[in-house]
C-alpha cells in the first residue's frame, strides 16, 4: 500500500490558521470571556509590581528608623493587593476553564467534518494511504490541537498583552531604562530566530514520521499471524527500526533545537535583568530621581518583560506541532471527493393497470428513474469494450466484452492478478473505466447514482468485515429498516440460523474485533445474511467461499443457491467446483478472456479451464 503521507516541504501557511479560525470562531463570545479574563489577569500582574513601589516608597521605607511605627496603612494596603491578585487568580482560573471546552468543542467539529469528509472519498484514497496514518490524524494531529488551542493561544495572547501592559508601565518608570531592555529583547529574539526556524521545521517531520509509523503499526498488527507463519518477525522488526529511527531523529531534533530556545532566553533575561540593575543603582546613586522602590518594581517588570517572550518562543514549537497536524487533516479534508454526477435513481414499482408506477413502499419490484421516466430493473449488466489501469501506462483489464442477462449467474476465473476483482469494481464504480461502458439496463452506470447503484448490487467478499455489536446489527448492516423478523429470516436462508442459536445470547450476541470470537466460516455466513436481507437485484461473489472448509462450503452454498435464485450474479471463484452451473465462465488471463462458455463446452474445448478442473495445472 502506497502512503501519500504529507510533504514536509509542503510547509503550513496563512490558510491552515485561518481555516482554524472559522471553527474556533464559532465560539466568540466565550472568546470574548477568555480575552477579557486574559487582559484582568495581566492588569492585575502589572499593578501587583507597580504596588511594589509605593510598597516600599510610601510604606515601608517611613517605617525604617521610626520611633513608634504604625502599620494600619502597611496591612490596609497588604490587604488591597491581596484582593487585586485574588480577582487574578479567579480570572486565570475561569478563562483555563472556558478554553478546555472551547478546545474540545472545536476538536468534536473538526472530528465530525473529517470523518464526514472521508465517507464521501473514492476506494482509491483508502488504497494509497495507510489506515495507521490516517488514523494519527484522528488522533495524534488532533491532539497537538487541543494542546494549541487549550495552552498555547491564550497563553500566547496572555503574554502579548503582558509585554504590552509592561513595556507601558516600564516608560512610565524610566524611559532610558525601558529602551535598554527592549534592545536586549530584541538581541534575544535575532539570537534565537534561526533556531526557531530549524526546530519548527523539524516539529512538521516528526508529525509526518509519527504517521508513517502508525501506519506501519497498524498493518503489523492485521498481519501478525502471517507475520509468525512465515517467521518474518526479524524483517518486520527490522522495517520497525528504521521508522522509529527516522521518527527519534526528527523528534530528537525537533526537541534538541526546542529545548535550546528556553536556555538561551533565560540566560539573556537573567543578563538584562543584571545590566538593568546595574544602571538603575547608578542612576538611584548618581541623579537621586530613582527611589529604592521604582528600582525594586522596574526591576521586577523586567523579569516580567522578559518571561512572556520566553513562553512565547516555548508555545511557538507546541503552535508549530499543531499546524503541521492541522496541515496533515485539512490535507484530508481537501482531498477530491468521489464523483457522483449521476441522476438515475433506484426506486421501488409497482404495477397499477399494466403500467409500472413508483411505489411509496417497500415492494419486490425495483426500477431505474430516470426523471419521470421508469425503467424496469432486470439486471442486464454489459460491459463493452471495457479498458482500464490503476497506474497510468499499466494497463490491467483490456477490451473486454461480455453480457449477463436478467438472472444469469456468470463466473469468473484465473490466476491471481488476472483482472477478476476489478471487473467487480469496475461495476461498482469504486473505479472509472477508462474506455468503453457499462451499461445496466440499457443505461450507462455513469448516469446512474453511485449510492443507487451500489445498492441494487449486493456484495460478499472473501474479506468479511464485522462491527462492534450485536450478531443482529450485523446482519441488519445490509438494510437499516429491517426487522428482527426479517433479519432472522435472512439469516435461515444463508444457514447462519443454526450455529446463531448455538451462541450464548443467539442473536443478541455481542461481536468485537471484527468478529474474532467467531469462525472465518461463520463470519461468512453473517456476510451472506446481511446480502440477503438487503436483498438486492444483482449480486457480486467475490471469493466469497475461498475461506470456507468444504463441511461449511456445502452449508454455505445451498444458501447462496437461494439467494442468487432469479438474480443476475456475478462470482469470482477459487474452487471450480461452485460454478459447474454457471451460465457462462470466463478464464481471465493479465486482464484479457482466454475462454468462455458453460462447464460442459470449456470441458470438451480441452483449454485453460480444462487443465484447471483436472488439476493438471493450479491456479497461482
Amino acid at each position: 500500500m502506497h502512503n501519500r503521507s504529507f510533504d514536509p516541504s509542503q510547509k503550513f501557511n496563512k490558510d491552515t490558521f485561518k481555516r482554524l479560525l472559522k471553527y474556533m470562531s464559532k465560539y466568540k463570545f466565550r472568546y470574548l470571556i477568555v480575552l477579557i479574563c486574559i487582559i484582568i489577569s495581566s492588569v492585575v500582574q502589572i499593578a501587583g509590581q507597580l504596588f511594589l513601589k509605593t510598597l516600599i516608597d510610601d510604606y515601608i521605607t517611613p517605617l525604617i528608623g521610626s520611633e513608634n511605627p504604625v502599620y494600619t496603612g502597611l496591612i490596609h494596603f497588604i490587604f488591597i493587593m491581596a484582593s487585586v491578585y485574588l480577582i487574578g487568580v479567579i480570572c486565570s482560573f475561569l478563562y483555563n476553564r472556558i478554553m478546555i471546552s472551547v478546545a474540545q468543542g472545536v476538536l468534536k467539529n473538526i472530528r465530525d467534518d473529517m470523518f464526514n469528509h472521508m465517507q464521501t472519498l473514492p476506494i482509491s484514497y483508502f488504497d494509497n494511504n495507510t489506515h495507521g496514518d490516517i488514523m494519527s490524524r484522528y488522533t495524534n494531529d488532533t491532539d497537538s490541537l487541543e494542546m494549541m488551542v487549550s495552552q498555547s493561544l491564550p497563553g500566547c495572547a496572555g503574554s502579548i498583552i503582558s509585554i504590552i501592559s509592561i513595556f507601558i508601565s516600564m516608560l512610565t518608570l524610566n524611559i532610558p531604562l525601558t529602551f535598554a531592555v527592549v534592545i536586549g529583547v530584541f538581541l534575544m529574539i535575532f539570537g534565537t530566530k534561526s533556531i526557531i526556524k530549524k526546530s519548527g521545521n523539524y516539529f512538521v517531520k516528526q508529525q509526518d514520521s509519527l504517521g508513517k509509523l502508525n501506519g506501519f503499526i497498524e498493518e503489523m498488527i492485521d498481519g501478525q499471524k502471517v507475520i509468525k507463519v512465515f517467521t518474518h518477525e526479524e524483517e518486520a522488526k527490522n522495517d520497525f527500526v528504521k521508522l522509529n529511527n527516522e521518527l527519534f531523529e526528527n523528534g530528537s531534533k525537533a526537541n534538541a533545537y526546542g529545548n535550546m530556545i528556553g536556555p538561551i532566553t533565560n540566560n539573556v533575561g537573567y543578563l538584562i535583568y543584571v545590566i538593568v540593575a546595574l544602571l538603575g543603582g547608578i542612576l538611584a546613586i548618581k541623579t537621586n530621581t530613582f527611589t529604592l522602590g521604582a528600582i525594586a518594581s522596574f526591576l521586577t517588570l523586567t523579569h516580567s518583560f522578559t518571561r512572556p517572550i520566553m513562553q512565547i518562543t516555548s508555545q511557538f514549537n507546541m503552535i508549530v506541532r499543531a499546524l503541521a497536524g492541522a496541515t496533515r487533516i485539512f490535507n484530508l479534508m481537501d482531498e477530491k471527493e468521489e464523483e457522483n454526477t449521476g441522476t438515475v435513481k433506484l426506486v421501488y414499482a409497482k404495477y397499477e393497470n399494466d403500467k409500472l408506477v413508483e411505489s411509496n413502499k417497500r415492494t419486490e419490484i425495483w426500477a431505474w428513474k430516470d426523471k419521470d421516466k421508469l425503467t424496469l430493473l432486470q439486471g442486464d449488466i454489459r460491459l463493452n469494450n471495457v479498458s482500464f489501469s490503476y497506474e497510468e501506462g499499466k494497463e490491467v483489464i483490456h477490451d473486454i466484452s461480455l453480457y449477463a442477462k436478467p438472472g444469469q449467474k456468470i463466473a469468473f476465473v484465473g490466476s491471481t492478478g488476472a483482472g477478476k476483482t476489478t471487473i467487480s469494481n469496475l461495476i461498482n464504480r469504486f473505479y472509472d473505466i477508462e474506455s468503453g461502458s457499462i451499461t445496466y439496463d440499457g443505461i450507462d452506470i455513469k448516469k446512474i447514482d453511485k449510492r443507487d447503484l451500489r445498492r441494487s448490487l449486493g456484495m460478499v467478499l472473501q474479506d468479511t468485515n464485522l462491527f462492534t455489536g450485536t450478531i443482529l446489527d450485523n446482519i441488519r448492516y445490509g438494510r437499516s429498516d429491517a426487522t428482527r423478523e426479517e433479519c432472522i429470516e435472512a439469516a435461515r436462508l444463508a444457514n447462519a440460523d443454526n450455529f446463531i442459536n448455538l451462541l450464548p445470547n443467539g442473536y443478541d450476541t455481542m461481536i468485537s474485533s471484527n468478529g474474532s470470537n467467531l469462525s472465518q466460516g461463520e463470519r461468512q455466513l453473517l456476510a451472506i445474511a446481511r446480502c440477503a436481507v438487503a436483498d438486492p437485484p444483482a449480486m457480486i461473489l467475490d471469493e466469497a467461499t475461498s475461506s470456507i472448509d468444504t463441511r461449511t462450503e456445502k452449508i454455505v452454498g445451498e444458501g447462496m443457491d437461494k439467494l442468487m435464485k432469479d438474480r443476475t450474479v456475478f462470482v469470482i471463484a477459487h474452487r471450480l467446483s461452485t460454478i459447474r452451473n454457471a451460465k457462462a465462465i470466463m478464464v481471465m488471463e493479465q486482464g484479457k478472456i482466454i475462454e468462455r462458455g458453460d462447464h460442459d463446452t470449456l470441458i470438451k474445448q480441452k483449454g485453460r479451464y480444462y487443465e484447471l478442473y483436472t488439476g493438471s495445472v493450479e491456479l497461482d
